[in-house]
């Protein structure tokens, strides 16, 4: 028996070692990590381009851009800063299933309501949100909703209100179907506009 039997063996590199060391940084190895996905969201100058319209702004040279990605089951924009232990965007999804229309009882999310969630660089939710009308009097009471299901998730929320595109009945998501013809609606009446 040697000596070096007894001892704890050395720490092995860890994924987390080399995404640092082949990023650079800390805050890029950390964000790569808890965001796979996003690795090629960090710019070089090599990588900079053109700003077309429909993408964010160049960023720094070496600062993490937000990720991006279209949810599948609901359709929606989906925009998060990756830190290990902040909230996502598809977290902040899944926590307005919990926020429901008070006319019609189902969730903001199954009703289409929700067009985009974007998590910012401070770990603050940004909500773009419609109404079933523009005349819609709950705009007070569906914000206190989310700032009570939000609470403890994100240090901050923003709802940003919109009218484009305005919202059809075609905008409910399956599961919002079934809930309301289970009680009573029928879509094959309703007039398309």
């Amino acid at each position: 028996m040697t000596d070096n039997d007894n001892l704890v063996p050395a720490p092995q590199s860890s994924v987390l070692d080399s995404a640092v060391k082949s990023l650079g940084s800390d805050e890029m190895g950390q964000a790569a990590v808890a965001n796979p996905r996003a690795v090629g969201a960090f710019s070089d100058k090599s990588s900079t381009g053109s700003n077309d319209s429909d993408q964010p702004n160049e960023p720094e040279e070496g600062k993490f851009v937000g990720n991006t990605v279209k949810d599948e089951q609901t359709g929606i924009p989906l925009t998060s800063f990756s830190d290990i232990g902040k909230a996502t965007a598809a977290d902040v999804r899944e926590a307005l299933h919990q926020v429901i229309d008070p006319e019609l009882g189902i969730d903001v999310i199954d009703l289409g309501l929700v067009y985009g969630i974007e998590i910012d660089e401070k770990g603050r939710a940004i909500i773009t949100m419609t109404l079933t009308t523009p005349a819609c009097p709950l705009t007070d009471l569906l914000e206190d909703e989310c700032a009570s299901t939000l609470a403890g998730l994100v240090e901050e929320f923003r709802i940003d209100w919109t009218w484009q595109p305005h919202w059809t009945t075609d905008m409910i998501r399956p599961e919002g179907r079934e809930q309301l013809e289970a009680i009573g609606f029928n879509f094959d009446n309703m007039p398309k506009y």
